[in-house]
This record gives structure tokens, sequence and C-alpha cells, in this order.
């Protein structure tokens, strides 16, 4: 036996045919799809190592090195310092391989998703859009928050698709007023922009969608308010799909908000106090919640790996199933969102019983 036999690892055979050859590289396609196509199984959520600081987490300094667009075209994790030349050539290669897979797979959950329970009412938390423009090495933001104000038209197709009828989304929280006045003032903007856009346009009037505004919406801008009112006027008798616009929201609040609608509103029926308190319960209280009329979430996603609520409808989730997704919002892609729905599709949803 020669030196080059010797090297050769035992019962490797290289294929000496055309046939042959087509075939060896066909099964280490296959093999490579299935290493860089890792199927997360449903439901899992991915733990940020303790270790990391918080500065780490909020730079986007994470453990993956790459997110994925809806094209599946994957997008450098660019940190702070930039990567080697094998290290580029690596994720290039990684692309090119993951491509065709990537087709396959969505081709094969879209299959799969139409024997599953969707839910009715889905809530979703837009988090990630800071970390996703750091990760593209863009410092304003802004550009982030752009790119999640598009990707929800992308998710309201596949909700259609689905079947979802109510989309309730988290945009604007009462505490980003709290955030630097650049981005709150850029933010605001985006909002007055892109309901304007809504309302103007195609897409919410071609699928009959209706839009609203649940939160302290009085806080906003004026100008911004006359872009709400406007837009849930021209929607209102659409009902194909609802869509819930959560902004200057926050969960406490919305709570607050009802218990004050409903003692307010018995005390100028002439009710005296004691008998407002003794009428009190859930039933009494949720016609003056935001979402009044509209049935309770039955999943709530949340995307950017955080793994908590925030305060986003703490009254009507309480039987609701949670999802969370280690991509960030604008990188959220349609096998992420037909995974979310497997998920809850294998929860056994008991309500207490």
């Amino acid at each position: 036996m020669d030196g080059r036999a010797a090297t050769r690892p035992p019962n490797w055979r290289l294929p000496r045919t055309l046939p042959g050859a087509a075939i060896f590289l066909a099964q280490f396609a296959a093999i490579l799809g299935m290493l860089f196509i890792q199927e997360q199984p449903a439901g899992d959520v991915v733990l940020i190592p303790e270790d990391r600081t918080a500065d780490q987490k909020e730079n986007g300094l994470n453990d993956k090195a790459s997110s994925m667009d809806q094209a599946g075209v994957l997008q450098p994790a660019l940190t702070w310092h930039a990567p080697t030349m094998v290290t580029a050539a690596w994720r290039l290669f990684k692309n090119l391989v993951k491509q065709p897979f990537y087709a396959i797979y969505l081709r094969r959950l879209r299959a799969k998703s139409e024997n599953w329970n969707h839910p009715r009412h889905l809530g979703i938390i837009m988090d990630g859009n800071r970390r996703f423009a750091r990760q593209l090495g863009l410092f304003d933001s802004l550009a982030g928050h752009q790119k999640g104000a598009d990707k929800l038209h992308e998710v309201l197709s596949w909700c259609r698709r689905t079947g979802v009828r109510v989309v309730t989304v988290w945009s604007f929280s009462l505490d980003n007023f709290e955030r630097s006045t650049d981005e709150v003032d850029g933010l605001l903007e985006l909002f007055e922009r892109k309901a304007r856009e809504m309302a103007e346009g195609d897409e919410v009037h071609e699928h009959k969608i209706r839009v609203r505004f649940i939160g302290r919406t009085e806080l906003l801008p004026e100008s911004l308010q006359r872009e709400i009112r406007n837009v849930e006027k021209v929607t209102a008798n659409y009902d194909n799909l609802i869509l819930n616009i959560a902004m200057a929201y926050g969960g406490r609040e919305e709570i607050t908000d009802a218990f004050r609608t409903y003692v307010t509103a018995r005390v100028d029926r002439g009710e005296d106090l004691e008998t407002v308190l003794a009428n009190l319960d859930h039933a009494t209280l949720e016609p003056h919640l935001y979402t009044s009329g509209q049935p309770d979430p039955d999943l709530i996603l949340r995307t950017s790996g955080e793994i908590r609520l925030s305060g986003f409808m703490l009254w009507q989730s309480c039987h609701s199933e949670f999802y969370f997704c280690d991509t960030n919002w604008p990188a959220f892609r349609e096998i992420d969102f037909l995974r979310a729905l497997r998920a809850y599709d294998e929860r056994q949803r008991r309500f207490g019983r």
C-alpha cells in the first residue's frame, strides 16, 4: 500500500464515473444542507449565556455570527471588528449552500401548515430593530426602525395566507418616550408617514384590512393623531383582517384606563361607588379594554431573543401561548413565522381544565 492509499479514510471510495461523481456531490451537498439549515425544535428559544455583559447584549455582540433576511440571504452580524478573509469566505460558502435548501424547507413548512390549527389572534412584540441596524454596521438606529416598519407588510401577507384574523403589534411603548430626543422624533415622523401610506396606499384597501391604534394616543403629536384618525376612518368598514397597532401603549395603563372608564360610566349613570365596586368583575371590565369586542390573543410572539412580555397585553394574555424567536424583527423570515405557528399547533391548550 503506497503513502497516498495509507492516508485515505477506511471505506472511502472516490467516484470513478460521471454518474458516480454526481451522486457523490449530491450526497455531499445534502449533508452540508442538513448542517447549515438546522431546524430548531418547535418552541425552542436560544438562551443568552450568563457571562455576557449587558453592553454586549445591547450592542448585538452575541454568539450568533449571522442572521438571514426573508429571502434566505445570510446577513453578517457585524461587530466593531472587521471579519477576517477566512471568516468572510466561510460565510459566503455557507450562503451559497444554504440557498436551495432554504427554499425547499420553506415549501415543506408551507405544505404542512395547511393542516395546522392556526391562531385567530396573533400578538407580536416587534423587537430588535436597533440591534439589527448595528449588526449591519449602521450607526443610525432609525434605519433599523424603517426596516422593521417595512417587515410588517410582509408579515401581514403571511397572516392573510394562514387565516389569522386579528394581528396586534407593539410599535411604541410609553417607556420608549424616554429614549433620546432624536430617536423619538424620528420614530414619530416614521409612524406619521406610515399611517399616511396605509390610508392612501393599496394594501389595506385591496385586502380589506381594518387599522386601529390602541394606547394613549393623545400623548402623540397632533399631526400624527390626524393621520391615525384618518386611516382608522377610511378602513372602519373592513373586516377581512383587523390590525391593532399599539402605540404609546402600556399594559398596566390599559387596565388602569379600563377601570377608570368603567367607574366613570357607572357614576355618570347615577350609581353610587359602593354599587359600582360590587358589580365589578372581569366581564364588566373587558368592554372597556382597548381590544374590546375582539378575541384574546391565542399566540404572542416576540423577536430578538428577549424572553419577557414587558407589559404587552397583560389582561388579554391570560391564556395565550408564547413563542420567543432569536431573530431580530427586521430579519424575521417566513420560516420563523411558520415555526411559531407549528409550535402553537403542537401546544395542548386546556384553559385550566
